[in-house]
């Protein structure tokens, strides 16, 4: 069986690369070891060292487990997609009007 290929777009991956840096300065602010967080998260320290370089490759409940390993943030996924303007903005342009007949 072989692997899929993930195709990740520049910004994207930058996007990841930032987030994987925030994590571990998430989890240097808190002074824990490489092999703490691994171990609350139920994951290897090479796999930490992936989330921390944001990887694509590793499955976004990793990067939960990471999160809550560092004391709850895994609750700031959340907030993904929460603020959907423009998914608002197609919603509302589909809503269906009634037009009543003029009364007379």
């Amino acid at each position: 069986m072989s692997k899929k290929t993930v195709v990740i777009l520049p910004e994207t991956q930058r996007i990841l690369e930032r987030m994987g840096d925030q994590i571990k300065t998430a989890r240097l602010r808190r002074n824990l070891a490489t092999e703490l967080v691994a171990e609350r998260a139920g994951i290897s320290r090479a796999t930490l060292w992936s989330v921390e370089k944001g990887s694509p490759t590793v499955a976004i409940g990793i990067y939960a487990a990471v999160l809550h390993a560092l004391g709850g943030m895994d609750k700031d996924l959340e907030l993904v997609a929460k603020d959907d303007e423009l998914g608002r903005k197609l919603q509302d342009l589909n809503l269906v009007t009634r037009k009543r007949a003029k009364r007379g």
